[in-house]
């Protein structure tokens, strides 16, 4: 008679309260712009609001489809409460919103969006662990890529039109006004979610303070760094003010500068190159993009984040935050 050891126990699952998965959902909006503090996704929400109320409403239904998504098919519970499986799908629900118009074709897009985006999250996590980088928001790039490019073939979908693609030809007059530039700043803020109202900028730059005045800074000073490269490189001044040049910029630069880059001198610098890159990068795939609609998207963040925090650990004066 052999003996065998029992099996451990499996520890009982962890349900969430309705009201945790209720403020999982408000922090996804906020992780956007890699902040977990629910008063920045409250701040944020508010701002889509300003923007117009489809935008709020299709970026929560988005972020609420891809926490419920992940939480049901049993994500790890820290990343659903922190709202990390939530943020791709808060900008899957703003992109389609904008791209294809307000209807129920577009409600079922956010639903399917959302399901899709959760999963694709849950492979690159995957595919990613073992070089320690986070998929920031490459699900969102995938899914709607993936859709914009099907999109021409079904009628019910883009019924006839699909939204404008960003930035535009480099055509135009390329001098800047006082004008130009201090609401390109803000624009360029704001179109990390599609939105060029400056004053919805503001607002969203509120809502980075509320939960880091670091990452506000980073984000202030990308975004002008990004509309000053830009500059140099004769971008059309219509673009620029828009904040088109500026938003890539300004995620690449809150991702290297303190929030996964350790805030030191170098690190400082490495981020402004980041930026740097990054907005020429946005005119780079634009280019690639335009057979097929130009849309660009955060492509460029993806690609530019990926490879900086790569060559991290080979680069002495730099380390990882945390």
């Amino acid at each position: 008679m052999t003996s065998t050891t029992p099996a451990a126990p499996t520890p009982p699952v962890r349900y969430l309260k309705p009201l945790t998965l209720l403020l999982a959902v408000v922090r996804g909006v906020g992780q956007v712009d890699f902040m977990s503090s629910p008063w920045t996704g409250l701040v944020f929400v508010l701002a889509l609001l300003a923007g117009g109320w489809r935008f709020a409403v299709f970026g929560l239904l988005g972020s609420a489809v891809a926490t419920l998504t992940a939480y049901a098919f049993g994500a790890a519970r820290d990343r659903v409460e922190a709202g990390l499986e939530g943020f791709s799908g808060t900008l899957i629900g703003v992109a389609f919103v904008l791209y294809f118009g307000l209807s129920w074709m577009t409600v079922l897009l956010t639903v399917f969006g959302g399901i899709a985006g959760s999963v694709v999250t849950s492979a690159l996590f995957t595919l990613l662990k073992p070089f320690n980088l986070p998929t920031f928001t490459a699900p969102f790039c995938i899914v709607t890529s993936v859709m914009l490019f099907a999109a021409p073939a079904f009628e019910r979908v883009s019924h006839g039109r699909i939204g404008p693609a960003l930035p535009s030809a480099a055509t135009g007059r390329t001098a800047l006004t006082w004008n130009d530039v201090w609401q390109g700043a803000f624009n360029g803020i704001g179109q990390v979610f599609f939105q060029n109202k400056w004053y919805v900028g503001l607002i969203f730059l509120a809502g980075l303070v509320a939960g880091s005045r670091t990452a506000a800074a980073a984000a202030a000073v990308s975004s002008l760094i990004g509309l000053a490269t830009a500059w140099v490189l004769g971008a059309p001044a219509a673009d620029i003010a828009a904040g088109l040049y500026g938003y890539n910029a300004v995620l690449v630069g809150m991702a290297l500068a303190g929030i996964f880059v350790a805030a030191t001198l170098p690190g400082g610098v490495y981020a402004v190159i980041g930026a740097i890159t990054a907005t020429g990068l946005t005119a780079a795939l634009t280019t690639f993009f335009a057979p097929f609609g130009g849309h660009t998207l955060t492509w460029p963040f993806v690609v530019v984040t990926w490879a900086f925090l790569a060559a991290v650990p080979a680069l002495s004066w730099l380390r990882r935050a945390g």
